[in-house]
């Protein structure tokens, strides 16, 4: 078995080996490209202060680029007895350039090593996220301004309230992104602080430029104090996973929202056969399989949070092995989101919607607020007109007119489109 890169003469137990290492070697090739990123970056800031030479960089650069193609062919391994993504690109630098392989762990120590690469992929995967949520931002604002004119019931208390539309049901979810992305932008912003050089998190004594890796990296300022740095591990993740569970939290109502309206009961919309499922012995159901699973998934996405509150708010400053475990938390989070906004993207466009449905004569007391207002206008007391409008529900002879026009922004004729998509496109911007 390989030695670790720590490890003296004492000989490993191997169940406490593997205890220890658990899924993290799963988890850790995600990380490989942004290890390598930042490793070359390392170096140039290395050679700069004086603590490599060219001879070694001569050897090093050529390793790395190896090790990246490798990467991004798909290619690359963790061997067997190796210990993590960090160990195998070490060993496969020092195989390839020798003893300048054995010289790039200067200055740092594999708690900034691990935050840096960890920061880097949360970055990126935030930026993914937020087109992925552009995309179907877009859906939706389209969609909205397609069925603007067709009426909705609209419900409080799953109690028949007052009219809406499609328009306005639609819309309303493309302005939750907006909300949704100004979190986005606020964990991007956390992730976008460089922690290298901070080493074990009380610094090093080498005379290491901590500015000229936050440059080469692209990262937007320093986690200035060493200590403070890491302990962004975890408080990173959680801020991240915040974001995460805001757009879930979309998702889900809105997956609600469908699994509903498409019941017999509600009849509002329907998808293609295609994108239901049946029923093994009821031959007339069309599930709302997609929808459930997507309200399910969300569900344990908005838990994610309190997961990682849990795992690391009873822990004091400093590294902890505990941190390992941040990985099987968010990594799989990430991924579940981007499937649910892939396939919330595919299937809306192909949404049918009922255009008849307020004559249904249900649907006949959504109009009596609009009653009410009709006699304010003409001079009663609110109250009054309340009473009377009620009174006459009571008694059966209430006879809804349904001729409405409201003006104010965000209602039913005035949903204010293209406010909400030029918000969007100011808060997407901070992402950049």
């Amino acid at each position: 078995m390989t030695k670790k890169l720590w490890q003296k003469d004492t000989e490993l137990n191997k169940l406490v080996e593997q205890f220890t290492i658990g899924s993290d070697k799963e988890y850790d090739l995600l990380l490989a490209p942004y290890d390598v990123r930042a490793s070359k970056a390392h170096a140039v800031m290395l050679e700069k202060c004086g603590l490599l030479n060219k001879a070694d960089m001569k050897k090093l650069m050529p390793a790395f680029n190896a090790i990246a193609r490798q990467i991004e062919q798909g290619k690359f391994k963790i061997d067997a007895g190796v210990e993590d993504v960090h160990s195998q690109i070490e060993i496969q630098l020092t195989a390839a350039a020798g003893e300048a392989g054995k010289k790039i762990h200067l200055g740092r120590s594999r708690n900034d090593q691990v935050l840096t690469a960890l920061k880097l992929y949360l970055k990126a995967e935030l930026k993914d996220i937020s087109s992925r949520v552009q995309v179907l931002f877009d859906i939706f604002l389209d969609l909205s301004e397609k069925h603007k004119s067709i009426m909705l019931p609209g419900y409080t208390h799953f109690q028949i309230a007052m009219p809406s539309s499609f328009g306005l049901w639609l819309g309303a979810y493309a302005e939750s992104l907006c909300d949704d992305m100004e979190l986005v932008a606020a964990a991007y912003h956390i992730c976008n602080k460089n922690p290298l050089g901070s080493a074990a998190g009380y610094g090093s004594s080498f005379p290491i430029d901590r500015e000229l890796t936050t440059r080469l990296l692209g990262f937007e300022s320093l986690n200035v104090n060493s200590v403070y740095a890491q302990m962004t591990r975890g408080k990173t993740e959680k801020a991240v996973a915040v974001a995460l569970s805001a757009i879930a939290q979309t998702l889900g109502k809105f997956s609600y929202d469908v699994c509903l309206y498409m019941s017999q009961n509600f009849g509002f919309i329907s998808f293609p056969d295609e994108l239901t499922t049946g029923s093994s012995i009821m031959p007339h159901k069309k599930n709302p399989d997609i929808f459930e699973l997507v309200r399910g998934k969300c569900n344990l996405i908005q838990a994610v949070p309190n997961q990682l509150t849990l795992l690391t708010s009873n822990l004091p400053s400093g590294y902890h092995r505990d941190m390992q475990l941040t990985k099987e938390t968010i990594f799989p989070a990430i991924a579940q989101l981007k499937e649910c906004l892939e396939i919330v993207s595919y299937t809306l466009p192909q949404m049918r919607v009922n255009k008849d449905i307020l004559k249904d004569k249900r649907y006949a007391y959504l109009y009596s607020v609009e009653a009410v207002n009709g006699l304010v206008k003409k001079g009663m007391p609110f109250r009054e007109a309340y009473r009377i409008i009620g009174k006459d529900i009571a008694n059966g002879k209430f006879a809804p007119q349904g001729k409405m026009r409201h003006t104010h922004t965000g209602s039913i004729h005035n949903p204010g489109t293209e406010q909400i998509r030029k918000n969007f496109s100011i808060v997407f911007g901070k992402l950049n």
